[in-house]
């Protein structure tokens, strides 16, 4: 399907928001961020194989695991990017829809939503390649006005994004909103490490070698730093849990990955 642009969202409303270290108004947090993933785009999945070791693609494995794909489901992956979730759950449903083959179904679809046209760009040729380009949309949209009408999709991910938002509450307030009843909330964010010495070490190598590497490959040392420092500011994994219970999901619960260096969290719609 085509790349679809939708009008600028509005302003959160907030007065200030935190951009990586720095504090900025909150009207201006969106541009930035827009920004830093043009700057980033076309080496994105590159990136991420070479700061994590490949290990992000495990995380993401388990993501789906947790959501468990169904034919006839209909996903939203919030700051989709270039569709790496949104492509892993259509080919899961397609297992389990050739599984059921004698039973009339049909196929799952997604959307992907992201502030950032470039790289939603980035990602279409994959979506032809793939042969997904007639049940996966691409949208242009902010997680905190989801250009979706209400109870609309079966389940909601958000990977690597939800620390991007400028109002975290308003976002899973709208990820809850356009959930059907009975729909799944799943978020994959970078998080804290579980022990103190773990710590350390992260942080060791996360300050020196990542900015190092986007340097290197990219050219952009700047918006590598601003990942290590989002990821510093974005809450505990016990606190997010209670985010997302304010939020209105039930039987909210979390996943530790890699020792807490990532965690999935997951809710109910109900």
């Amino acid at each position: 399907m085509p790349l679809i642009m939708t009008k600028p969202s509005e302003p959160s409303g907030r007065d200030k928001a935190s951009f990586g270290f720095r504090t900025v108004d909150a009207v201006e947090k969106e541009g930035l961020v827009r920004d830093v993933f043009d700057s980033v785009a076309s080496q994105y999945d590159l990136m991420n194989d070479l700061m994590s070791g490949g290990v992000h693609r495990i995380w993401k494995s388990v993501l789906v695991d947790r959501i468990d794909p169904q034919p006839e489901q209909t996903l939203l992956d919030m700051a989709g990017g270039t569709g790496d979730v949104a492509h892993a759950f259509l080919r899961r449903a397609d297992e389990r829809e050739r599984l059921n083959a004698d039973r009339p179904t049909h196929s799952a679809e997604a959307v992907i939503c992201d502030i950032n046209h470039e790289m939603l760009r980035a990602g279409r040729s994959r979506d032809t390649a793939e042969g997904y380009e007639d049940r996966l949309i691409r949208v242009t949209g902010n997680g905190e006005c989801i250009p979706l009408p209400d109870q609309s999709v079966d389940t909601y991910t958000i990977s690597f994004g939800i620390r991007n938002v400028t109002n975290i509450p308003a976002a899973l307030r709208e990820a809850r909103r356009v959930l059907k009843f009975g729909g799944r909330f799943a978020c994959l964010e970078f998080s804290h490490p579980v022990t103190e010495g773990f710590q350390r070490l992260y942080d060791t190598y996360s300050f020196n070698v990542i900015p190092w590497l986007g340097e290197q490959v990219t050219g952009d040392r700047d918006s590598y730093q601003y990942l290590v420092e989002s990821i510093r500011q974005f809450p505990l994994q016990d606190a997010f849990a209670q985010m997302i219970s304010e939020a209105g999901f039930s039987k909210v619960r979390y996943e530790n990955l890699t020792g807490g260096i990532a965690a999935i969290h997951l809710g109910w719609r109900l």
